[in-house]
């Protein structure tokens, strides 16, 4: 059994498996760049990743992590794309520079992560009260739920951002 404990033992990793994986990232992607984008990506995530795993099967593990980061990006690229709409349809003088574009789509993208970190129920009571303006009360009539349950998914909604807020 191998580990990534060691940059040594990443390179041996590399070296064994890099040529597999861009060959079924481009078999995914269909495009050889965006393979290569995603195969670097893959093994630089396994070198910064904090805790070290133990690599059993490796060509499954390499594959999880790449499809990770495909999903990742796809959701970026259609994030990306719907404010790109929404800018359009924008009247000329409130257009954002591109500098102030960057910064709203990289806060779309942790606003992103730090919803999809939530639990499907939470994620769906803090979305209508904080995007359809909805009451507690009205949310608990919507959903079937109790007040004090929506009150309890809303706390852990704002929990999430808080925390999101000062490990940022």
């Amino acid at each position: 059994m191998r580990t990534a404990a060691a940059p040594d033992s990443i390179s041996t990793l590399y070296r064994d498996h890099h040529g597999w994986l861009l060959g079924w990232l481009r078999r995914k992607t269909g495009c050889s760049q965006q393979a290569a984008d995603l195969a670097q990506d893959t093994f630089l995530r396994l070198l910064t990743a904090r805790e070290q795993a133990a690599f059993r099967v490796p060509r499954a593990y390499l594959r999880t992590v790449a499809h990770g980061l495909m999903v990742d990006q796809i959701r970026r690229r259609a994030l990306e794309q719907a404010y790109l709409e929404a800018l359009a349809a924008a009247p000329e003088p409130t257009a954002p520079s591109p500098e102030e574009r960057l910064l709203i789509l990289e806060a779309l993208y942790r606003i992103d992560r730090l919803l999809d970190a939530l639990p499907e129920k939470t994620r769906t009571v803090f979305l209508l009260s904080q995007l359809e303006g909805l009451s507690y009360a009205e949310i608990a009539e919507r959903l079937g739920l109790g007040l004090r349950t929506v009150k309890r998914h809303m706390h852990a909604g704002f929990a999430q951002c808080l925390t999101a807020l000062l490990y940022s």
